[in-house]
């Protein structure tokens, strides 16, 4: 009867279960894939402590945040081995953060017509999907960003046909993925050097390389858009240079 009373502060299985907000099945999952450390065994029973609950909430908010359990039982690995799994949690999360701050937008049918009247045709939808920037809906579309979408009527409304502004779209997207691989390669080339795994790192590491991740976050927005404008000095130049010869 001594072994069968619950202990202060700990579970049985279903118990830890529920105050997971999972199942029996998963937490007994999670301990075959050794997410989950073992029970404290009395006898038949095993007792779950609140580490075990804190695990469980860790692995839930990871996987939430977009893990993979491979990649959740390598970061937990790590804290095992004696260091801090919020450091790394850290880093992964600059590496990946959004760098757009774009608000979506949804227009419906009625605005869409609006703005762009006889243009708003099958190829020119199948174009916008075709880039990513649109969804449809069954009352409109939703656009990924806001900016993009006003400067889109505005050119528009300018009297720039959709389909030209949509050609330039394109090739502008192409060029910024350029651009986007030449920062990802710096990022990876001289800050992440050999680094191929977590383990390669201590949580101080993982630390001030997460603050350096966060400094160059800025000035790669800075030295796109310095090198955007000054190209355009350089091709306006030039070609009020041509009209003017002409």
């Amino acid at each position: 009867m001594e072994q069968d009373r619950e202990p202060p502060g700990e579970y049985r299985i279903a118990e830890l279960a529920e105050a997971a907000g999972i199942s029996v099945r998963t937490v007994r999952f999670y301990r075959e894939r050794r997410l989950l450390p073992p029970p404290r065994k009395v006898g038949r029973i095993a007792w779950y402590g609140p580490a075990h609950l804190a695990r469980l909430r860790l692995i839930a908010e990871l996987l939430e945040r977009g893990h993979a359990l491979g990649g959740i039982a390598e970061l937990i690995g790590a804290g095992e081995d004696g260091r801090d799994v919020a450091e790394l949690i850290g880093l992964q999360a600059a590496l990946v953060a959004p760098w757009s701050d774009e608000t979506p937008v949804h227009l419906g049918w009625d605005e869409l017509r609006a703005a762009f009247g006889d243009q708003l045709t099958e190829a020119n939808t199948a174009e916008s999907l075709a880039q990513g920037f649109i969804t449809l809906d069954p009352d409109g579309i939703t656009h990924i960003s806001r900016r993009l979408m006003d400067a889109t009527v505005a050119l528009v409304d300018e009297g720039v046909p959709l389909a030209a502004v949509l050609d330039v779209s394109r090739r502008a997207s192409e060029y910024a993925d350029a651009m986007a691989d030449a920062f990802v390669a710096l990022i990876r080339d001289h800050l992440l050097g050999a680094l191929t795994h977590v383990q390669d790192l201590t949580p101080a590491e993982a630390a001030r390389l997460t603050e350096r991740i966060h400094r160059i976050r800025p000035l790669a927005r800075a030295v796109n858009d310095a090198q955007f404008t000054l190209a355009m000095d350089r091709r306006a130049r030039t070609e009020y240079g041509r009209l003017a010869g002409e």
